[in-house]
């Protein structure tokens, strides 16, 4: 079974703040999995923690973010 997240859960599981996964969502680096009908609230996932990671470590190796992306869609 996977777990399901909410935007602050998932800044609090992942270490980024809420602002930097806003503006990765913006970029496109990563999407949502659902939204809720009543509160438009975004759902994520297991896997959103993990493409999260990988975009650390990325950046860790020193990728800029338009680099990160383009490796991601490819």
């Amino acid at each position: 079974m996977r777990n399901i997240y909410l935007l602050k859960d998932l800044a609090q599981v992942t270490g980024h703040s809420t602002y930097t996964l806003k503006y990765y969502l913006r970029l496109g680096l990563f999407k949502e999995i659902g939204r809720s009908p009543l509160t438009n609230f975004r759902y994520f996932d297991d896997a959103t923690v993990e493409s999260l990671k990988g975009i650390r470590k990325l950046q860790n190796d020193g990728l800029s973010l338009k680099e990160i992306k383009t490796r991601l869609t490819a």
